[in-house]
Parts: structure tokens; C-alpha cells; sequence
């Protein structure tokens, strides 16, 4: 059992979006996550900037399964530097989930909030390194190749 910190997130590139209008017939949930994203687009635009939802991220302070663990969910921001090779800065709501930590108080609940910053820039740095945004950037790349040899117009619903 070597575990130290689990983080788990579904990545979002804010390039790839598209469209900024919300389905009509979308559920409520959809409705809102769209509109975060919008949100998030507008406040840090759509290049080198990555939205990370469905995530969580687990602390163990003990070797322990059933004791000594903090779980808080985040959804947010990533943005990285001009090349998407490493993390700049992580715009994120992190929230306490659950806790098996009987010594744990408000102050330290706080630190370890701001610790999933630092934890996911660290952690979306491996994802960066281990491709998975490479696979993306060449698949937008072929995206606008397409639309730029066709004149900007790729076809509808694309």
C-alpha cells in the first residue's frame, strides 16, 4: 500500500470548445457544467488553459484503510505556460468531501484545501508528461488543418 496523495480528474482542453451556448435540452446538471465552463473560458480564455471536472483528490495520513484519510472533489482551471509543458497555476473550488481523521480541525481542513492546488499542479504536470495532452493538441491541430485547407468550413455539427 504506497499511497500518498490519489487524484483522479477528467480534463476538458478549453480549446476544444467550440460552442459556448447551452443545449436546450440539456439537464440541469449539464446546464450548470456548462455554464461553469463558459465562466471559465471567459475568465481565463481558451489557450493553454484546461478544465478539470469529475475529480477528486485523497490524502492518507495513515497506513490505514479505514483510518486517516481526507477526500476533497475540485473542479476548475489548470492553465500551463506557452507550450502546455508544465503547470502555471491551477483556478480551483475544492471542497471537503469526507474525512476518517478524528483529530481534525477547521484550521487544518484549510491547509490541506490549499494543498490540492499545489497537488494537482504536480499531478497534471505526470498527465502532461505521460502524453495524454499530447494526444489532444494533435487531434485539434488536425481539426483546424481540416478546416483551414477547406476555407474555415469543416461541415455541420462537427
Amino acid at each position: 500500500m504506497e499511497r500518498w496523495v490519489e487524484i483522479e480528474f477528467d480534463c476538458l482542453p478549453l480549446r476544444s470548445v467550440t460552442r459556448l451556448d447551452v443545449p436546450i435540452d440539456a439537464s440541469p446538471k449539464y446546464q450548470q457544467f456548462c455554464e461553469r465552463v463558459k465562466a471559465a473560458i471567459e475568465k481565463h480564455g481558451a489557450h493553454n488553459s484546461f478544465y478539470l471536472h469529475n475529480a477528486r483528490c485523497v490524502y492518507h495520513l495513515l497506513n490505514c484503510d479505514d483510518r486517516g484519510s481526507i477526500v476533497f472533489s475540485f473542479e476548475g482551471t489548470v492553465l500551463t505556460d506557452q507550450n502546455d509543458l508544465k503547470t502555471v497555476n491551477c483556478d480551483l473550488d475544492v471542497k471537503l468531501v469526507s474525512e476518517t481523521v478524528d483529530w481534525l480541525t477547521e484550521h487544518v481542513v484549510k491547509w490541506f484545501a490549499e494543498s490540492v492546488l499545489r497537488s494537482v499542479a504536480v499531478e497534471f504536470d505526470h498527465y502532461i508528461n505521460a502524453g495524454d495532452l499530447d494526444k489532444t493538441k494533435q487531434r485539434i491541430e488536425q481539426i483546424e488543418k481540416a478546416s483551414d485547407d477547406s476555407d474555415g468550413f469543416v461541415g455541420m455539427y462537427l
